[in-house]
């Protein structure tokens, strides 16, 4: 869920010959997560303009091979130069400060062209908080909102949310404060679906859901089928807690769920633990099942609250990212926001994106590292682990059945030796440095990996340029 305003990595080189040498299998779980397509990488684009998104997903989204872009919330809102104010909801009109509905729906016809689906970030569990006027011009008060919702349309527990343990006091009191909408409501459940049905009918393909635990499971369902694709694609932000009366296993007849576990687990990992350790990672650490579970290495609310990798983790962060593209558990989000130090600060330029790595746009989904290994993602889909090898420690390396083969090392020093893959022979392009690597006939092939890099093949990229 949000915060709402509260708290809650040298380039590489590699000495590449042929040689023999050996490696053990392991079969792992094969899971994939069910956005819409074949393509399952999604590109968070948080708090980005629809104008540059439109742009993005034309120049690098659709080209790099990304099956989905995520966009900010584009509901009237709040106004304000937070990030947060865009979830705290006014009314239902495309009316945010991201964009218009023109410039809204003109997204969603260019990421369609770049072949690229379109997920909206959906805030449907509560309405703002104080007194004003929205960003599209809407007068209004807390539990009054003209033409949409009135006091009766809201939960009468009208306190904080401070009891986790309580299932009545997560679904039916307020968040931070939040006027919490009485989703139990058939007239609620109504103008919920309305809202969504019209961002339907702009061309939308799928939805995150925003606070879902805070929203009875059942009223999700009800809300969902009254939608006009009730088969939609929608992940929800469940945030499971030890002890908890909600859990995120109650809302997988919904569709998928964020699987938090496994971004703060990376962070313990690649910080204080063993890569070795990842070798059964998903299902295998007791998580939700790898076919519903959507996945990230932050999100904006993880990376403000240090409970996750960020971009200020350097290397760490770097090859977290290829693990998680390379490892088949889960659809993966690539976090794409802003440099930060005020987390409550809101989008440089208002989100508008003259340029990556500009004007303090982190741009994580272009990183080279990153965006080459959506290609990887897409080149072994519906393969399962092979020939696992790690060291013991931090370097470690896997195939993707005979499409793909991988070598993460985070030790301070080089690693070399022989790897044993399942490839076919001939050439391949390390998709992480750009240099030919010849595996043989027998499927092996000798590298140094630099301390802190990666090396990637696959069957798509066989030659370099």
């Amino acid at each position: 869920m949000p915060s709402l305003g509260v708290s809650g990595f040298a380039r590489r080189g590699l000495v590449l010959a042929l040689a023999l040498g050996g490696a053990a299998a392991l079969p792992a779980p094969q899971a994939h997560a069910s956005p819409p397509g074949a393509k399952d990488t999604t590109a968070v684009l948080f708090e980005w303009t629809y104008a540059s998104v439109a742009r993005e997903c034309k120049e690098t989204l659709g080209p790099a091979g990304y099956g989905h872009v995520q966009v900010s919330p584009p509901q009237e809102h709040v106004p304000g130069p937070q990030w947060w104010t865009s979830y705290q909801p006014v009314g239902y009109r495309v009316a945010g400060r991201l964009g218009d509905r023109a410039a809204f729906a003109g997204m969603v016809t260019a990421c369609h062209g770049a072949g690229v689906k379109v997920v909206v970030d959906t805030v449907i569990n509560h309405m703002a908080a104080k007194p004003g006027t929205g960003t599209g011009g809407t007068s209004y008060t807390k539990y009054s909102y003209p033409g949409l919702y009135q006091d009766g349309d809201f939960h009468t527990c009208r306190k904080d949310v401070t009891d986790y343990t309580s299932r009545s006091e997560v679904q039916n009191c307020e968040l931070v404060g939040l006027a919490d909408l009485d989703t139990g409501s058939d007239r609620v459940r109504s103008a919920v679906a309305g809202y969504l049905n019209d961002l339907l009918s702009l061309g939308v393909d799928g939805f995150r859901i925003d606070a879902a635990k805070h929203v009875a499971a059942g009223d999700l369902a009800a809300i969902k089928a009254k939608l006009g694709k009730p088969d939609v694609y929608w992940k929800q932000e469940t945030i499971q807690g030890a002890g908890e009366a909600v859990q995120p296993e109650e809302y997988l007849g919904n569709g998928d769920a964020q699987e938090f576990r496994y971004a703060w687990d990376l962070k313990r990992v690649f910080q204080r633990e063993r890569l070795a350790y990842l070798r059964d990672y998903g299902e295998g650490w007791g998580y939700l099942p790898g076919g519903r579970a959507s996945v990230f290495v932050d999100n904006h609310d993880t990376e403000r609250d240090g409970v996750t990798l960020t971009y200020k983790d350097g290397a760490a962060y770097t090859l977290a990212h290829v693990f998680m593209l390379a490892w088949p558990y889960g659809s993966p989000d690539v976090h794409s926001g802003y440099a930060f130090t005020d987390r409550d600060a809101g989008p440089p330029n208002g989100g508008a994106v003259n340029a990556c790595w500009q004007d303090g746009w982190k741009c994580q989904h272009k990183w080279p590292e990153v965006n080459a290994m959506v290609g990887f993602r897409n080149a072994v889909a519906d393969t399962e682990v092979t020939n696992w090898w790690d060291n013991g420690y931090q370097a470690i390396a896997f195939g993707r059945g005979t499409k793909g083969y991988v070598v993460i090392n985070h030790e301070t020093f080089a690693v070399g030796r022989t790897f044993q893959t399942s490839l076919p022979g001939g050439d391949y392009c390390d998709v992480q440095s750009g240099r030919r690597v010849t595996v043989g006939a027998d499927g092996r092939f000798t590298a140094s990996v630099a301390p802190n890099t990666a090396l990637a093949l696959h069957a798509g990229a066989r030659t370099c340029g």
